[in-house]
Formats: C-alpha cells, sequence, structure tokens
C-alpha cells in the first residue's frame, strides 16, 4: 500500500486554517472586510438573546414574510414600531417563509415553540388555495398548526385571506369558510381578511397583485394590532 504524502496533507490544512481566519478576520484585522453573514449574523443572535421581553411570532407564508418589500418593510416589523411607540414591551419575530404551504407551516411548529412564544399569530392558506389544493387536506393542517400552538401553551390568533373568484363559487367559498370554522373549535380569535383596508387600496399592493407594498404592510399591522392589543399588557 502506498503511503501518503504527509508534508503535502498538512500544507493543505494549515492553508484551509489561514483562508477560514482570513474571512473571519477581515484580511488585516479592521473588521470592515468582514462578510456581512458572519457579522450582521452573529449581532443578531446576540442580541435576540439579550432580549427578555416577550416574543410575538408573526408565522406564515409570503404575507408574513413581507415579499417584494424589505424586510424592515414588512407588516411585523411596522407591528414593533408600533408597539414600542405605544410601550409595549414585546418583540416581535418575523417567521413568515415565502412560498409556504400549510403543510410546510405544519413542519415548522416546533421551531415556533422552540421560542416559548407569548402570543402567535398564524397566517397561512394562501399558497395551498392558489394551487387548489384540496380544502380538507389544508383545513386539518391549518387545524393541527392552531391547535399545536395552544396545546404549546402559547396564545394564538388567526389571519384569514380570500382567493380569486375565478376558483369558483364553490372552492372559494369552503376556503373562506375553513377560517371561521377553526377558530370557533379552538376558540381564538380571527381576523378574517388580513388585507382590510388594504386590496384594492391604490399603492397598498404590488403589481402581482397578491402582496402588499410598504404602505399597504403598515396596514396589515394595524389590523393586526387591532387584533392581539386585547391579549398583551404593559
Amino acid at each position: 500500500m502506498q503511503r501518503r504524502p504527509l508534508g503535502r496533507i498538512e500544507d493543505v490544512r494549515r492553508l484551509g486554517v489561514l483562508l477560514i481566519l482570513t474571512v473571519i478576520f477581515g484580511y488585516a484585522a479592521g473588521g470592515a472586510n468582514v462578510p456581512r453573514v458572519f457579522a450582521a449574523g452573529s449581532a443578531a443572535t446576540q442580541e435576540a438573546a439579550a432580549d427578555k421581553r416577550p416574543v410575538i411570532v408573526c408565522f406564515g407564508d409570503s404575507l408574513t414574510a413581507g415579499y417584494g418589500v424589505d424586510r424592515d418593510l414588512s407588516y411585523p416589523a411596522d407591528l414593533q414600531r408600533s408597539l414600542d411607540a405605544k410601550h409595549y414591551k414585546y418583540r416581535v419575530v418575523n417567521m413568515g417563509v415565502s412560498g409556504d404551504t400549510t403543510k410546510d407551516g405544519l413542519a415548522r411548529v416546533a421551531r415556533v415553540l422552540a421560542l416559548k412564544p407569548y402570543l402567535v399569530v398564524v397566517e397561512f392558506g394562501g399558497n395551498d388555495g392558489l394551487r387548489g389544493l384540496p380544502i380538507g387536506d389544508t383545513e386539518q393542517n391549518l387545524d393541527t398548526i392552531v391547535s399545536t400552538l395552544k396545546k404549546g401553551g402559547t396564545r394564538v390568533v388567526m389571519a384569514g385571506i380570500t382567493l380569486p373568484s375565478d376558483y369558483g363559487p364553490d372552492y372559494v367559498g369552503r376556503f373562506n369558510g375553513m377560517y371561521p370554522a377553526i377558530a370557533k373549535k379552538n376558540n381564538v380569535k380571527l381576523l378574517p381578511f388580513i388585507y382590510k383596508d388594504v386590496y384594492g387600496v391604490s399603492g397598498y399592493i404590488q403589481e402581482d397583485r397578491t402582496h402588499a407594498t410598504a404602505k399597504g404592510n403598515v396596514q396589515v399591522a394595524k389590523n393586526i394590532e387591532a387584533l392581539i392589543t386585547p391579549l398583551l399588557h404593559k
């Protein structure tokens, strides 16, 4: 059996270590050249760990994530600013993922509960509907999301959405009806239409006719705030 050239292997290892150190320490210990993925990520993690305020999780799909706008202009970010201005001491966490269906949301419930949230705003279903998925499956997933969160010891509220009329009156009717049915079954508060006073208002919806603009998200945050304020304390 032929022996490996140990000297070359050690050289490669040393080179690898040097490259890693170069990336982390910014080529010359200046710090300014540190990639944002290291600097920003570390700072955000440390800041979150130091923040002892009760957590409000905004849990949903692209409507929550803030698709098409800067993350700082999503509705959860606007909600945080509004609560801060009114001296509510809560930390809002945006756990929206664009493209998520109720099945995807169900797979992320454990991650939400790991934050030990005081309150969770659940917003799912739009992507299921737009894909024409069976209403029964969507309703079961959404019901399980809500019930699992409640069993985990957190307060839950729901925000609903609707579909374009070209999906047909039967499908749209059943889709719209699942939100109040789940809310009633689980005894949680419901905002039937998250885009109340948003959809159809000039400048509030993006050109895709689906997602809110920065201005629209400000109104969405107001809608959500009105829903959750009775559950908050100063």
